[in-house]
């Protein structure tokens, strides 16, 4: 049974996500918080996303090449999870418990965040970090949701899928989610991510717009890996964003103890 021989990848899914929505949280205080004095030393919210882009892109490398991503794979998504189910590189049954664990652990990330922020994460510029469509409107925040959703997959899927470039790939989304957030977050708040944007309406009791980030993140995603399939020079990546001789990928079936490597089939 999945549950019994892959819960270690489950179990360390479940705490890339958390730990990336403590970084979150503690970096929109730091930047936004109204007392904060960082907020009053750069006034301009332009160069307070662009550090907050450094900040969460430095986040997701440092995650993905930690020993927590490197066992699960660091997917933090389930958009990214179903675009590789689409893509046959991740059976149903692990997609489902990924999926699980990426809503738990952003739900339990967001607790611990509250836990050590206390009143801070509450306060009308932080508030619980949430998602929502900007002063453009829904629909933009969906086109918003759903061209970053897309490219994003779509470079990483390409970096991923040659032997040159794959070991960039965690370079790559980091570079991905700093310009996202600079950028797009003034259109939607840059999800796209379900699990990311779902702990954050809970503890804030927000939840107005929430099927945004529910549907456009994983359609995008899925059409993106539609689109690579057809159109792919080489076969598709391992479902791995990062890959070590020293793990087992439940993925490609690489073991360790084997004499193979973890290669895209």
């Amino acid at each position: 049974m999945k549950l019994t021989s892959h819960w270690r990848e489950y179990l360390a899914e479940a705490a890339a996500i958390g730990l990336f929505m403590v970084s979150a949280s503690l970096f929109t205080t730091v930047l936004e918080h109204e007392r904060s004095p960082l907020r009053a030393i750069v006034p301009d919210p332009f160069t307070r996303r662009a550090l907050m882009g450094l900040a969460m892109g430095l986040t997701a490398a440092a995650i993905i090449y930690s020993p927590i991503g490197v066992r699960s794979g660091a997917h933090m998504n389930p958009s990214v999870t179903l675009a590789f189910v689409r893509l046959g590189k991740v059976a149903r049954a692990d997609a489902i418990f990924y999926i699980v664990a990426q809503f738990s652990g952003g739900v339990l990330g967001m607790l611990v965040a509250r836990g050590v922020l206390g009143e801070l994460l509450a306060e009308p510029a932080v508030e619980f970090i949430t998602t929502r469509p900007g002063e453009a409107g829904r629909l933009a925040a969906v086109l918003g949701e759903i061209a970053i959703s897309f490219v994003t997959m779509s470079v990483l899927l390409r970096v991923a899928a040659h032997p040159r470039t794959m070991r960039w790939t965690g370079v790559a989304a980091a570079l991905l989610v700093m310009a996202n957030i600079t950028f797009e977050a003034p259109l939607s708040g840059m999800s796209m991510n379900p699990a990311r944007s779902l702990g954050p309406a809970l503890l804030a009791g927000r939840f107005d717009g929430l099927w945004i980030y529910f549907l456009a993140p994983p359609l995008a995603m899925i059409a993106a890996a539609d689109v690579f399939r057809r159109t792919r020079a080489r076969p598709a990546p391992c479902a791995k964003l990062h890959h070590s001789d020293a793990v087992r990928c439940i993925f490609c079936g690489y073991e360790p103890r084997a004499k193979d490597v973890c290669i895209t089939t």
